[in-house]
């Protein structure tokens, strides 16, 4: 492993013995909160499918000086200490690194347009405390943990992640992510492009309200699928979008002023055929000024989001935790954050001029997962202040199974609080 080391000079960029610092992680005698991080970090970045034990690295010397010690701590060890994060850690380390990514330029800060997305971690156990929900990569709903991550359109590389998720506020995760960027960046971002059902139409006016610009799909109702079959051939007209293959020369109708059920107002419509999909696809956005082509070529790049974000997702093991380790799943997401940052940063290193394919391990980039289809993106829920962190623990009992976006966690009343993190962060073996 020690292929861990050429990283070091990346954790040094990122300055991440301060932040380990300026976020407060909690510490021991005999081990330092930085300590701490590197050991975990040292199993993402290890790019191997663990269904074993963190002793698989125990002997290896390189891990052992990628995170400052001797030797790796145990499993327990590790599972003991991320029970003891709370949801605010996790918040004030994505805060803390994504202006240093910022700075480092691994994240656009002027440019300020993001894909938004969801990923359902499966739960491979009988544990009462998580919800169930809809699971593509199995076609139907099933216990799991709601994740969501937010990508940088320009660099590709992830700025946030929450798996502290309710059904009762997920809508309002695309609201939340504007709360975290406005706070880093000190201003709201210019533009976010997601699936239909990462939010509602009464929170896209609430995005619209703040001046921030969203691109999203529209649902194909009766009276919207009768409205598109009526149009007229000469209806259409042709564009021209810059990537490869058959799918470039898109065929678009036009309503400038459409009005929407539970929207305050009028969004722009775009009817678009010709992208790969059986059926028409139908683009709303409350933005008049950008061009017809650059909107649809922008959404067209993320559509792709669902691979990208399996193959990061696989890459470092957010499926399967960390082996056997039963992790607070809210540290092992924003680890996977953390983890493709110094990737990114590792890579811009290496050749700055290149723009970077989707950030895998070498390891673990042979490994091709399935792609999800469009309707993956689940509902995505959003923590209210009100709701209790979360802390979950899912183990797989058998070798992981791939990637599936869409789930979510459990944010039931307080009472079950401790309930949840007694349930969540034991080893169900």
């Amino acid at each position: 492993m020690a292929g861990l080391l050429p990283a070091v000079p990346d954790l040094i960029s990122l300055d991440l013995p301060a932040l380990i610092k300026a976020v407060g992680y909690p510490g021991a005698s005999v081990i330092a909160a930085l300590s701490w991080l590197l050991s975990l970090l040292a199993l993402k970045l290890a790019g191997t499918r663990r269904v074993s034990h963190v002793d698989d690295l125990l002997t290896d010397p390189a891990s052992a000086l990628f995170a400052g010690l001797s030797i790796l701590p145990k499993k327990s060890a590790l599972t003991s200490y991320s029970c003891r994060l709370s949801h605010d850690h996790q918040q004030r380390l994505l805060a803390a690194l994504d202006k240093q990514m910022i700075s480092a330029g691994l994240a656009t800060a002027s440019e300020a347009i993001f894909d938004l997305d969801f990923h359902a971690v499966m739960h491979w156990g009988a544990d009462p405390v998580l919800e169930k929900h809809y699971v593509p990569t199995r076609s139907q709903r099933a216990r799991s943990v709601l994740t969501f991550f937010a990508q940088d359109t320009g660099t590709r590389n992830l700025v946030y992640a929450n798996a502290d998720i309710s059904k009762a506020t997920r809508n309002r995760e695309a609201i939340a992510f504007c709360d975290h960027w406005k706070a880093v960046s000190g201003a709201d971002p210019k533009m976010l492009i997601m699936d239909q059902k990462v939010t509602t139409q009464q929170v896209l006016g609430e995005l619209d309200a703040r001046g921030v610009k969203f691109a999203t799909l529209r649902m194909r109702s009766p009276s919207l699928v009768k409205h598109i079959n009526g149009l007229a051939s000469s209806d259409y007209k042709t564009i021209t979008l810059n990537r490869p293959g058959p799918h470039n020369k898109p065929r678009v109708h036009e309503d400038p002023a459409v009005t929407l059920t539970g929207y305050p107002g009028t969004v722009r419509q775009l009817v678009v055929t010709g992208l790969g999909r059986d059926a028409p696809t139908v683009i709303i956005t409350n933005d008049d000024q950008v061009r017809t082509r650059a909107l649809v070529q922008q959404y067209a790049r993320r559509m792709t989001i669902e691979q990208r974000l399996a193959e990061i997702i696989q890459a470092f093991c957010a499926d399967a935790l960390s082996s056997t380790v039963s992790l607070n799943i809210d540290l092992d997401i924003v680890l996977c954050v953390l983890a493709q940052a110094l990737l990114a940063a590792f890579r811009t290193r290496l050749d700055p001029a290149t723009p970077p394919p989707p950030p895998t391990p070498s390891s673990a980039a042979s490994s091709t997962p399935q792609e999800p289809s469009p309707a993956t993106a689940t509902p995505s829920p959003s923590p209210s202040a009100a709701a209790p962190t979360q802390r979950s623990c899912a183990n797989p009992a058998s070798a992981p199974r791939p990637p599936s976006p869409g789930g979510k966690t459990a944010a039931s009343a307080s009472s079950l609080t401790s309930r949840r993190v007694d349930s969540l962060c034991r080893n169900p073996r």
